[in-house]
């Protein structure tokens, strides 16, 4: 399990580390009957039955939605086609480009992409770990080089700034040669000007987005907008500080994990990303790219 800065969980951002849940989980029974403050009210229902069986579906109402979510998602495909009816306003649009976050986000953005007629694109990042600290999330790194480290983690750990210095460079040079092998060749696309749809699985810990984000700044990116099927509070809160907009079809107030709201939560690996990229890129040569 992973830790991120702020002393939570990273695989249930909304439960401290430590909490159990036990048997509070009945069928039909809501585990709050007060709406949030955001206005959101989320039962869930047998969460642990049979999959098929509406019933035992993990059941969210959010406010992001007119209708309700049944969840989870079959897998990221329905993910993505859920996600893209959220952001018709931008389906066709001239200056905009969906961006994927690497691997797991690949899937969700290509169905974004193709069901509002837009390019695709990828952005690799990697979490920052440093040895000796199995699980503690440290920070990101972009494959441009742009990287975020929680100083406050670093102090607490009595991390070196040569073994973070050390653990980016390694990290970068990673993203690097996944960056080559996913775009065939040192491409860079041009996203001055460019309304970019960042794509993600999930929102958890949001280092690799908010490192993505700082990159496409830099890249010169007029607007840029998160959009996730599903995410912590905590999370989606701190992206909505440093993103034009973030959109996120459901904050479920117990989150648990990325992977609890899919039933195919499969890792995504390189051969799928470069499958999924070639195969869009056959219908889209128009995207300019330099390099």
């Amino acid at each position: 399990e992973s830790v991120c800065g702020d002393g939570w969980n990273c695989q249930s951002c909304d439960v401290p580390t430590g909490f159990v849940l036990r048997s509070m989980v009945h069928a039909g029974t809501a585990l709050s009957g007060r709406p949030s403050p955001g206005g959101h009210v989320t039962r869930i229902t047998e969460a642990f039955a049979g999959r098929h069986d509406t019933s035992g579906m993990r059941h969210a109402e959010t406010t992001f939605l007119a209708d309700t979510l049944f969840l989870p998602f079959r897998g990221r495909a329905e993910a993505g086609k859920t996600l893209a009816e959220r952001l018709k306003a931008f389906a066709a649009q001239e200056d905009a480009v969906v961006v994927a976050i690497s691997n797991g986000g690949v899937p969700v953005a290509a169905q974004v992409a193709a069901e509002l007629d837009l390019p695709l694109t990828i952005e690799v990042t990697g979490e920052l770990q440093i040895p000796g600290h199995v699980g503690i999330v440290l920070g990101a790194v972009a494959a441009d080089g742009t990287s975020q480290v929680d100083g406050r983690v670093a102090r607490a750990l009595h991390v070196p700034e040569e073994a973070i210095q050390s653990a980016m460079v390694h990290e970068n040079q990673e993203l690097l040669q996944r960056e080559r092998l996913f775009m065939h060749g040192p491409q860079h696309y041009d996203f001055k000007d460019k309304v970019v749809l960042l794509v993600d699985e999930g929102i958890e810990c949001p280092s690799c987005l908010q490192v993505a984000i700082q990159a496409m700044r830099k890249q010169g990116a007029r607007q840029i907008i998160v959009a996730a099927p599903v995410g912590a509070r905590q999370g989606v809160g701190r992206l909505r500080d440093v993103a034009d907009q973030t959109i996120c079809l459901t904050e479920p107030k117990i989150f648990f994990s990325v992977g609890h709201w899919y039933e195919n939560f499969e890792p995504v690996s390189d051969w799928e990303v470069c499958q999924i990229l070639d195969g869009l890129a056959e219908h889209r040569p128009e995207f300019n790219s330099e390099g």
